[in-house]
């Protein structure tokens, strides 16, 4: 079944008419099996649908059959992940890099680790950045049910709830046997750069595709043992808690959820003799929730950023000769064939496979066929997440990429344009120039 990825708000054309549109999301919930209707914390009513045709058939039900009233829909919202990478040995010409200022970054800091300190100066973290490993992610994003399981069972010691199961109670058994075989999955994709038992949490929302490992010294506490070393941090351990999970939901590129993230606490100590209330539900677990966020977007930000784009999956059978036109459109797009076999018992049909970006995929199947005379439809499906491999902040440096791209990069920044456009829409700050040159324009009449 095809994945939802594309999400739209909606509101009744009157507001007295929102019972009825209320009626109508619960009806088209229960007849599509692949619309998801949900309702955000803002209030919005949200629909997420597979493309941009079930978009409209969804709407067309809602305003004939199901609601039968006047809805309102915004623009498609389309979601982007951010992500960290290893730091790239080739610039944006293809070059090796062999910047002296990046080395001097690199050899003052080349661990990346943060000192984040609260506004009393009582609580002191030490935390880093690093990019987990593909296998990994992919397998974070596969278990979440398990991650969801596995955090419901953190009241208490896991070793211990399941010594007390009986025979009897085979769902706790199938929990307790799909743990086991993840952890012992998650260590072997895992390797040898990480230790499976020091992981402290999983984010967002507790079944994300992102990781808090626990390095500080004398606090062996894991997600997997909870009640283990219980000691003066461990009523702070739900503030800290809280502060990664708002971290990796919302990131500092464009408050969009981070994926395949690892941030290393390497220490953590509260002076707890100068303060006057020991209260884990004061002032202070306020001020270290701020800090782990904060601490972890800098971390973040300390290490090479990048945009995850959502990818369809493009597939379209074609003639020989409209096979300029179609790929032409697919360049436009920022789209690429992955294969291209020609069809058996033909000599002239060929099966192209593509990979095309969901935000460059409105319009897509009109433009194709427009091209193509209609000999062309493609059949789009949502495949994975990929990295736009570009820095949003990226300017030229070296010599060759000033010879390449000019000194204001005039060829334009797609993950820039991006950023900004979903920073647009959320309502967040844009750096850009309002205008561009200085130089006083003639009008036409002056210059007759």
């Amino acid at each position: 079944m095809a994945t939802p990825i594309m999400r739209v708000a909606l509101e009744p054309k009157h507001s007295m008419d929102l019972p009825d549109l209320v009626r109508g999301l619960k009806l088209l919930n229960q007849a599509d099996a692949c619309v998801q209707v949900m309702m955000q914390e803002t209030g919005e009513h949200v629909i997420v649908t597979a493309g941009e045709v079930h978009l409209q058939k969804c709407l067309d039900d809602l305003r004939e059959r199901y609601a039968k009233i006047d809805v309102v829909a915004s623009a498609p919202i389309v979601p982007f992940r951010e992500t960290v990478v290893v730091p790239p040995k080739v610039d944006m010409a293809h070059e090796i890099v062999e910047n002296q200022n990046q080395k001097n970054e690199i050899e003052e800091n080349p661990t990346g680790l943060l000192n984040v300190y609260t506004s009393n100066h009582l609580c002191c973290i030490k935390i880093r950045a690093e990019p987990l490993p593909i296998a990994v992610t992919n397998l974070l994003e596969k278990s979440t049910d398990i991650l969801r399981a596995l955090s419901e069972q953190k009241t208490e010691n896991i070793s211990d709830a399941l010594e007390r199961l009986t025979i009897e109670d085979s769902v706790s058994k199938n929990i307790r046997i799909a743990i086991d075989t993840f952890r012992s999955q998650l260590q072997e994709a895992l390797g040898n750069s990480m230790d499976v038992s020091q992981i402290w949490a999983f984010g967002p929302r507790k079944c994300g595709p992102n990781i808090l490992l626990n390095k500080i010294p004398n606090y062996t506490r894991s997600v997997w043992n909870p009640k283990d070393n219980v000691n003066d941090l461990t009523k702070y351990e739900n503030s800290f808690m809280n502060g990664f999970q708002i971290a990796t939901l919302a990131g500092p590129l464009c408050e969009e959820p981070m994926t395949g993230v690892c941030f290393v606490v390497e220490d953590w100590t509260v002076d707890v003799s100068q303060q006057i209330s020991c209260d884990p539900y004061g002032p202070m677990s306020g001020q270290i929730m701020s800090a782990v966020k904060d601490g972890c977007r800098k971390a973040f930000q300390a290490q090479p950023q990048r945009l995850m784009a959502a990818m369809y999956s493009c597939s379209i059978q074609a003639n020989a000769e409209i096979l300029g036109k179609m790929y032409a459109v697919l360049g436009r797009r920022h789209g690429r064939v992955i294969s291209s076999d020609m069809t058996h018992g033909s000599a002239s049909t060929f099966n192209i496979t593509a990979l095309l970006p969901v935000i460059e995929s409105f319009s897509f199947s009109a433009e194709i066929r427009k091209q193509t005379s209609g000999l062309a439809s493609p059949q789009l499906v949502f495949s994975h997440w990929e990295v736009i491999d570009i820095d949003p902040f990226w300017v030229p440096n070296t010599d060759e990429e000033l010879e390449l791209f000019g000194e204001k990069a005039d060829s334009g920044n797609r993950a820039l344009n991006y950023m900004n456009a979903v920073r647009r829409r959320k309502g967040l700050s844009v750096e850009e120039k309002i205008v561009e040159f200085g130089e006083k324009q003639r009008t036409l009449s002056k210059n007759k």
